[in-house]
């Protein structure tokens, strides 16, 4: 017996789509713009997790979509000897108009090679695959309707995969529609009938898990008589909110097991923000008397602790708390588990680690408001009580040379510790703060000669910075208490779906060549107090 303790995979890990091949787990997750694309989570027991790596990484490109775009709700699943993960990309939206691509690559193996990308069409999103006992398959998603006198979501729809022919039928049939959103379709054949797992509510605090069923796979479905699998809705002071959209897996015991999304706010003011983003979630499910899908415990609130009749390695749960790293930029190129790049990966005479042994000498790019060329590297944060540490090493002549560490959600929102130059100032550093149109500077801080050391503090909805030198345990706080809440999911009228991340940047404006260097960097969280309210 083994315990779980929720989220599973912590920070941005959204649209969790799991399968389990023999004795190993399985679970990809949406990344949205950022590189490398659709993360791979392994695990034996279900209670320990670990990032295997990515689906999507060499030659993908995603430079010119926009914040929140990109890779959305990927299907992982597994037949004929084969791993299968349909994908969608969503190349723009605006207004009524969603321009989105889907896609299907496959591999014998979870660590690849994958296969070139078989096109799904772009009827809608969050497609997923079916592969059904008579040994035919199926994607089922969202169909999209641009008309603006017609209700954006135009039902779920299924459509037959011909895998001989590497397409799809060309004809859809709509088998669910409700007066509500509902999306992320998942199906199954339990016993004998066919189960329609559908998300509902949107992404926000009204998310929810449904059912339908059909004997026959293009239906009727009926409705399940209760209204949720699975809420947090109406129970805000729940530590998982949000809580839907998921997938069910069978233990090699019989037990099913739920793997959805969730997260867990912060306060500000009273107010909820989900600086985290979307995190992954596991629930014990059963099916009642009547053979619906209902939680295991009773009712359709989400536990934090989940038991789970597994045989577990090592300890027998969970952690409360995600463990930190420090990086010492010692190895041949930079490991993709942890770091992330947006759009696109950064050529090695961008990200150099060979110049200077034990350091990233990092060329600068465009500016945070670019989608094509932007010099960052960032890591995911996944707790609320976190300590982000870096050496910068730079000499800016220009005040359109600038390094520093930074606090990222996406181009419309971030808080960077600039290390830039100026005649009046000379090198110094300012926290600098965009936030939707608006972008604010800090008074400047003076910093010594040589390499400055920056630390970023976060403390819930709070974000403060400090500064020192090298060799000098004396840090100088940079004056002021920072708004992390606004970089959340919950803040402004922005559609927004992906997270709160770390990491450290150059831009040199000017294109001419200017780089900085980069060491000893470090994030720690604090075991004592994950809760992150205040």
């Amino acid at each position: 017996m083994g315990v779980v303790r929720n989220p599973i995979l912590r920070g941005f890990n959204p649209d969790p789509s799991i399968v389990r091949v023999g004795d190993d787990y399985f679970i990809a997750t949406s990344t949205f713009e950022f590189h490398p694309a659709v993360r791979i989570h392994h695990s034996t027991d279900l209670v320990h997790w670990t990032v295997r790596g990515h689906a999507l990484d060499e030659g993908f490109d995603l430079r010119g979509v926009h914040d929140s775009g990109g890779v959305w709700a990927p299907s992982l699943s597994h037949s004929n000897g084969l791993f299968w993960l349909a994908y969608s990309v969503v190349r723009s939206m605006d207004g009524d108009d969603k321009d989105i691509d889907n896609y299907l690559v496959t591999a014998e193996s979870i660590d690849g090679p994958w296969s070139e990308p078989v096109h799904l069409g772009s009827r809608g999103f969050d497609f997923s695959f079916f592969h059904d006992p008579d040994g035919t398959h199926w994607i089922i998603g969202v169909q999209w309707d641009q008309r603006p006198e017609h209700p954006s979501f135009g039902g779920l729809v299924l459509e037959q995969y011909l895998p001989d022919e590497r397409r799809t039928s060309g004809t859809a049939t709509v088998i669910h529609q409700e007066p509500t959103l509902v999306e992320g379709p998942n199906l199954y054949r339990i016993g004998d009938r066919y189960h329609l797992l559908i998300a509902a509510g949107g992404t926000g605090w009204n998310h929810a898990i449904t059912v339908a069923r059909s004997r026959e796979i293009t239906g009727p479905y009926e409705r399940d008589p209760q209204p949720f699998v699975l809420t947090s809705r109406d129970a805000p002071g729940l530590p998982l909110q949000k809580a839907g959209h998921g997938e069910l897996v069978q233990t090699p015991s019989g037990e099913w097991m739920l793997v959805h999304l969730a997260s867990r706010p912060t306060l500000h003011l009273g107010e909820r923000y989900s600086t985290l983003g979307r995190e992954t979630c596991l629930q014990r499910v059963v099916f009642d008397e009547g053979g619906w899908l209902r939680l295991a415990q009773g009712g359709h609130q989400v536990e934090v602790e989940v038991e789970v009749e597994v045989e577990v390695g090592g300890e027998g749960v969970g952690r409360a708390v995600a463990s930190g790293f420090a990086e010492s930029f010692d190895a041949p190129q930079l490991d993709s588990r942890r770091w992330s790049t947006l759009r696109t990966p950064l050529a090695p005479d961008v990200v150099d680690l060979t110049a200077r042994p034990g350091w990233l000498r990092l060329r600068g790019g465009h500016s945070p408001a670019s989608v094509f060329e932007q010099s960052m590297i960032v890591t995911r944060v996944e707790e609320h009580r976190a300590t982000f540490e870096a050496t910068v090493d730079a000499e800016p002549t220009s005040t359109r040379e600038l390094a520093g560490a930074i606090a990222w959600y996406d181009r419309s929102g971030w808080i960077w510790l600039q290390l830039g130059w100026d005649a009046d100032n000379g090198r110094h550093v300012r926290v600098v703060i965009r936030d939707g149109a608006r972008t604010t500077r800090s008074a400047p801080v003076a910093v010594p000669e040589g390499a400055v050391r920056m630390r970023l503090t976060l403390d819930g909805p709070d974000l403060r910075f400090a500064v020192a030198a090298v060799g000098d345990d004396h840090w100088t706080e940079v004056p002021g208490v920072h708004p992390a809440w606004t970089l959340s999911d919950d803040h402004g009228d922005r559609l927004r779906f992906t997270g709160l991340f770390f990491g450290v940047r150059a831009d040199d404006l000017d294109g001419r060549g200017w780089s900085a260097d980069l060491a000893d960097v470090s994030l720690r969280y604090d075991e004592t107090d994950p809760a992150g309210e205040d």
